[in-house]
């Protein structure tokens, strides 16, 4: 079923893209609040959308097609304008760059796997990764609105997920590479 609850969950997270990429472009402070409060809405949407498709059995091709695209957008989006707009500066965008490759890299690796039929599960870890990613890019979307140590603590938070991502890029490039390995 294409419009289930999970899918409509999963568009959601799409619709609220330029809503928060529009906050950075209107008067600072309650925008900062508001972008904020967006993308955390987006963000949970995630976890909702994966649970009411699993607890009441409405996976479908679409959902897993499209959930994976939209949380890699929400994240590149939001990245791309604290880079821009935000606290995301100097050495800071390295961090953003970890992030958005791996994300490249495990979308790539996936297609590839997908075509030899081999599934690349999520890990704990990256779960773990997710999480303080997002809690990383809330902070800095609020960032000084809230307080300056908001701000130092999404930096913070951005570098502990840029090496989680790392780690779990590393493990995710390290399954991949033995199915590339492999000749028939």
């Amino acid at each position: 079923m294409l419009f289930n609850l999970p899918n409509m969950l999963t568009l959601s997270r799409i619709v609220a893209i330029p809503l928060v990429v529009a906050c950075f472009w209107l008067d600072r402070g309650w925008a900062q609040w508001l972008s904020m409060i967006l993308f955390v809405i987006a963000a949970v949407t995630d976890w909702f959308d994966g649970y009411f498709a699993r607890r009441y059995h409405q996976i479908s091709r679409f959902g897993r097609f499209l959930d994976p695209i939209a949380d890699k957008l929400l994240v590149a989006a939001a990245l791309v304008m604290l880079v821009e707009f935000g606290p995301l500066r100097g050495i800071h965008v390295l961090a953003a760059l970890i992030i958005l490759a791996r994300e490249i890299l495990v979308s790539g690796l996936r297609e590839f796997l997908a075509e030899l039929r081999v599934g690349l599960p999520v890990s704990a870890l990256a779960k773990w990764k997710t999480a303080v990613q997002m809690v990383a890019i809330a902070a800095l979307l609020v960032g000084d609105a809230a307080s300056p140590w908001v701000t130092q603590a999404g930096l913070v938070l951005i570098w502990i997920a840029a090496a989680l991502t790392l780690i779990t890029g590393w493990d995710y490039l390290r399954t991949g590479l033995r199915h590339m390995a492999e000749e028939k």
